[in-house]
């Protein structure tokens, strides 16, 4: 069928527990839990999400596994996020059909099924709030250290054709920061220039003036360090077409990054859902 939404998502480790979330980064919570109602409504088959904390040296891997089961505690943050169970669905035919495209297409993809391999909470944190009852199936992509971003971009772009070919209705999850460039103290803003340059990016963005943000990222990426050097957002755009219409959800920091919930949508189905509410109320 389609893509039918497609999102940047926070995973900052401080949110995956509702009940500790600091005050700064409720709204983004808040907003997730709001924005799940929205994917529950479209009823799509599957999710594919690239998660900036699955980095990989060379190669483009896809997580074939038709059931992805098991329990998270984070390396890097062991004490926020332990023994955190999960239990999703995937969809092996989708992803493989996935691995094959960008195979034919002569980039470095790699797929593989293996029932024991562990999620990282890029994620495990978002799909909390997202999909809590653990019920669409997910399809994972890993940021390739070595490709550019402009070969992510072309593998997001194959990856766009396979899902907007499918019979299935898809949403696209791109987890991960803006700027990157991390200090201790969770309550800490990015600097004043990279925040500044947060900001630009985000009104191209708001302005559907996608090329523009697309094109500042190699140099936003280097001085404002962001999150996988701008990999999942590199595939994300790939994702945008031209009329979908953005919406801006809610934003906050964490230890000197700057994290953004961020949507788009078709405006034929975003008029259909409001149209839907009316009647309802």
């Amino acid at each position: 069928m389609s893509i039918e939404l497609s999102m940047l998502v926070p995973h900052v480790p401080s949110i995956c527990h509702e009940e500790t979330v600091p005050d700064f980064q409720k709204n983004m919570v808040k907003e997730m839990k709001t924005l799940s109602k929205r994917i529950y409504e479209i009823k799509p088959d599957v999710l594919v999400l690239v998660s900036c904390h699955w980095p990989s040296t060379f190669f483009h891997y896809v997580d074939c596994t038709p059931e992805h089961k098991g329990i998270l505690t984070a390396i890097e943050c062991p004490d926020l996020i332990h023994d955190v169970p999960y239990h999703y669905p995937g969809d092996e035919e989708l992803a493989n059909q996935l691995v094959q495209a960008g195979q034919d297409a002569g980039l470095q993809v790699k797929g593989f099924v293996d029932p024991y391999y562990v999620w990282d909470y890029g994620s495990v944190v978002p799909l909390r709030y997202l999909v809590p009852n653990q019920n669409i199936p997910v399809i994972n992509l890993s940021v390739t250290l070595a490709a550019s971003l402009e070969e992510t971009n072309n593998w997001g772009q194959t990856i766009a054709k396979v899902l907007r070919e499918s019979d299935k209705k898809c949403v696209f999850v791109s987890s991960g920061a803006l700027s990157h460039n991390l200090v201790r103290g969770r309550e800490n803003m990015p600097t004043v220039s990279e925040h500044a340059m947060d900001q630009q990016f985000i009104q191209f963005v708001m302005n559907k003036n996608y090329q523009a943000a697309y094109d500042m990222l190699p140099q936003y990426a280097r001085l404002a360090r962001v999150e996988s050097g701008g990999r999942h957002l590199a595939m994300l755009f790939s994702m945008i077409e031209e009329e979908w219409e953005p919406k801006y959800w809610a934003d906050g920091q964490s230890s000197g990054s700057w994290n953004a919930l961020i949507t788009f949508e078709k405006q034929s189905s975003k008029i259909s859902a409001e149209q839907k509410e009316s009647v309802q109320s």
